[in-house]
């Protein structure tokens, strides 16, 4: 999912006790709603690949390629496009990105031909490459410290859950309506929480609610690090780029998966494109029940020694690696399944791992660029192209073969893991001893 690290404060300011909390999480709930319209948007497209297939004879490279000029334009937009909401505001900004991304998806519902249905999802990905970063921002900004991981956490796995609604709903609209009103109904969801949102929220009454108001303002007063700093810190350990590259790796199956799950489950159990869409969206949702799951023991079993952080992520590609690459070669039926759910639950496990390893590899000031790159190597080198080079093989080799060949991206993925580990602690030195030009005072 595309959400960026915002500094923390470290102590909850005082707040009056006349200050709504309601309104607090009527807002959380608001901007959550977004965020699976947002996914909702991303994913129904999966859904109704056979019958856009049927409907236009497109290639499975075509299909690929709709799925991942999405996660190619959230890459390449999300840090720019977060700068500009800091600056233009947060809620004006979450309003605006909603209104393209559903006004993006009513497109995609009318279009009549594969280069306007690709015009309409690229503008899918120009409206929700920033919203992750910005939501949880917003939804941070108005809750007390103490609560922020929680809330971080929620908000994070609505990604999976708005996937699975798009891709359930989506292909049940599809069978009984035909696939333009899948796109059509998710279109319509969105445009009716914009307006509801427009109506509620409103950047006066977020300001009185701000419990980070001290925060931005120390920030705006003291030390600023220079671009060269920061883009030095980005890139100055072995470990931290190898971060980057493993998780994204990972990604590169989640992604080839469950966007050709639909498809494979149609071609080869015989499922009609409903059944086949609310399957898929079973396998999906147990990859987001497991990326939780597989953080939650990667901080248990690295409590006292984080560098273990490393070995769970490679324990993850490993099993990955095994799971879907046998999966995948077994006969059609229950066992293959089990299979494959078992390999999607740990795929994208290394996503926390990476996540805290990239935080410990650079220095706090720059946190938030530090995530914004992950988010960005995340899409270029794994969301984006998984579908698309999945596609491509699948006309040349079959849809079974190219399924068999993508699970190989673990073992790069090992690799890239086992690097980072032999170069953790040299790499934890330099970022604590930062150079003496890093911070630029204004």
């Amino acid at each position: 999912m595309h959400i960026h690290h915002v500094d923390l404060d470290t102590h909850d300011a005082a707040v009056p006790r006349a200050r709504s909390h309601a309104y607090a999480w009527i807002v959380f709930a608001l901007t959550f709603g977004l965020l699976l319209s947002d996914y909702m948007s991303r994913q129904v497209l999966n859904a109704v690949f056979p019958l856009l297939k049927t409907a236009w004879g497109l290639s499975d490279t075509q299909l690929g390629s709709l799925s991942g000029i999405v996660a190619l334009m959230v890459g390449v937009l999300t840090v720019p496009l977060s700068m500009l909401a800091d600056r233009w505001g947060r809620v004006r900004s979450i309003v605006a990105m909603a209104a393209l991304w559903s006004a993006a998806t009513l497109g995609c519902a009318i279009a009549t031909n594969y280069g306007e249905m690709l015009v309409a999802r690229a503008l899918v990905g120009v409206g929700e490459a920033a919203y992750g970063s910005v939501g949880i921002a917003l939804i941070l900004s108005i809750f007390p410290a103490h609560l922020r991981s929680t809330l971080t956490g929620a908000f994070m796995a609505g990604g999976a859950f708005g996937s699975v609604f798009g891709m359930a709903l989506g292909g049940v609209v599809a069978v009984h309506l035909g696939w333009r009103w899948s796109f059509g109904a998710m279109a319509c969801f969105g445009i009716v929480l914009v307006f509801v949102y427009m109506s509620v929220v409103s950047e006066k009454r977020i300001a009185a609610q701000r419990h980070d108001g001290a925060v931005a303002s120390r920030a705006n007063k003291g030390a600023r690090t220079s671009f060269r700093a920061t883009l030095h810190g980005l890139f100055s350990t072995v470990s931290v780029v190898c971060a980057y590259v493993g998780s994204a790796l990972q990604l590169f199956i989640m992604a080839a998966v469950v966007a050709w799950m639909p498809s494979f489950l149609n071609r080869y159990y015989g499922m009609p494109a409903d059944k086949a869409a609310v399957s898929a969206a079973a396998f999906l949702l147990l990859g987001g029940v497991g990326m939780i799951v597989c953080g939650v023991v990667t901080d248990r079993v690295s409590k006292t020694r984080p560098e273990r952080k490393w070995l769970t992520a490679i324990v993850y590609c490993v099993m990955s690696l095994v799971l879907l690459g046998i999966g995948f070669h077994l006969p059609a039926g229950p066992l293959q399944l089990a299979m494959l759910g078992a390999g999607i639950f740990v795929v994208a496990g290394t996503s926390g791992p990476a996540g805290a390893m990239v935080a410990n590899l650079t220095p706090p000031a720059i946190h938030a660029p530090a995530f914004a790159t992950l988010t960005l190597v995340n899409n270029l080198l794994g969301m984006a192209p998984g579908p698309l080079v999945t596609g491509y093989l699948a006309d040349r080799i079959g849809l079974p073969g190219a399924l068999q060949i993508v699970p190989l991206a673990a073992a790069l993925a090992t690799v890239m893991f086992m690097i980072g580990k032999r170069h953790y602690e040299r790499g934890l030195r330099r970022v604590d001893t930062p150079p003496a030009a890093a911070i630029a005072t204004e």
